[in-house]
């Protein structure tokens, strides 16, 4: 077989599989809807909120303590990650299956990718511990150094690498076109919030380097 004709057969099959998804995915389908808006609202809500309590504290305010102020917004997060899960799983329910997804090979690549994100996540929060897991830093609570052990030390951000991780293995195990929209949209939503964190996240803690140098001088 020629370069030319293996180039073409892929493009012909990577056309087809296109027209599966769109074909296949029922954009019109309220709970799928309503899934891909709790998955792009989410990583908005928690950088306003973190933003406005480093600003104004008023979650600290509210509940009495920065520590406090942290565990209400993390079960605010919690909750909304378990709502759009809910969504997630229950749409795809209802969505087409694809014929090409359908074979063994990516059931078995789709339970490995769930097991790799489920992984990727509890060990993470594991060595973050919950302050460190739900932006415990912008209510003043900073860790004394950089985790660097697994995950860290394979992965830059495992707590998102792994949620998307895991959406994109229950598209594939379950062959649904859909799932893997919605899984590009994490990633999507997941790179656009690192894009704002991580300045501002950088940002924190050079204030306090900052205020520990004035402070030996």
């Amino acid at each position: 077989m020629s370069i030319s004709k293996y180039v073409s057969d892929q493009a012909s099959l990577l056309q087809d599989f296109c027209d599966e998804v769109v074909t296949l995915t029922d954009f019109d389908n309220k709970k799928y809807r309503i899934a891909l808006g709790l998955i792009a609202f989410n990583p908005i809500f928690w950088n306003v909120v973190a933003r406005l309590e480093h600003s104004t504290h008023f979650l600290t305010k509210l509940a009495g303590s920065a520590k406090r102020g942290c565990y209400l917004l993390a079960a605010t997060i919690f909750s909304l990650g378990i709502v759009r899960d809910y969504f997630y799983e229950a749409a795809l329910r209802e969505q087409g299956v694809s014929a090409m997804l359908s074979a063994p090979l990516f059931k078995y690549i789709g339970m490995a990718y769930i097991g790799l994100g489920q992984l990727l996540v509890l060990t993470s929060m594991y060595q973050l511990g919950i302050t460190g897991t739900y932006l415990g830093d912008y209510f003043g609570i900073l860790m004394d150094h950089r985790v660097t052990s697994f995950p860290f030390n394979y992965f830059n951000n495992p707590m998102y690498q792994g949620s998307t991780s895991s959406f994109l293995g229950y598209a594939l195990y379950h062959g649904k076109p859909a799932g893997l929209v919605a899984a590009l949209l994490v990633h999507v939503m997941y790179s656009i919030a690192l894009k704002f964190e991580e300045p501002f996240t950088a940002k924190i803690y050079e204030a306090r380097a900052s205020e520990e140098a004035k402070k030996q001088n």
